[in-house]
């Protein structure tokens, strides 16, 4: 990799572990996501600065070029990423949907002992 790509590749590395950190220090992302997010940010910063390490890994998966090794766990990452928040989002629902359900027995509990003085 040019040493001009490993600048670049280094500083948008970094500036996605500020981004991260500054996200958490102002709750709008949690700390439960933040760890993947600043996983991925070393790992870039690692392969950026250990050029053979990503033509280690290149040629142990028979891929013919390092950016398509790249993009290759890049895919993978958005793969599982998509299907925890799948996870996520479906325990969500049932979540709301328990919580809708309740809230509509209790204001029919509620409707009822108006309607009914004295009880």
């Amino acid at each position: 990799m040019p040493v001009k790509q490993q600048l670049i590749a280094i500083l948008l590395a970094a500036g996605l572990l500020i981004f991260i950190i500054d996200a958490v220090r102002r709750r709008k992302l949690r700390e439960e996501y933040a760890w993947l997010w600043i996983l991925v940010g070393v790992v870039i910063v690692v392969l950026s600065l250990w050029r053979d390490l990503l033509g280690t890994i290149t040629a142990l998966m028979g891929i013919q070029l390092p950016a398509n090794t790249v993009f290759f766990f890049g895919l993978v990452f958005i793969v599982f990423i998509n299907l925890h928040f799948s996870i996520r989002i479906s325990r969500l629902t049932d979540r709301v949907k328990r919580l809708t359900q309740d809230l509509a027995l209790l204001e029919e509990e509620s409707r009822r002992d108006r309607a009914e003085p004295g009880s």
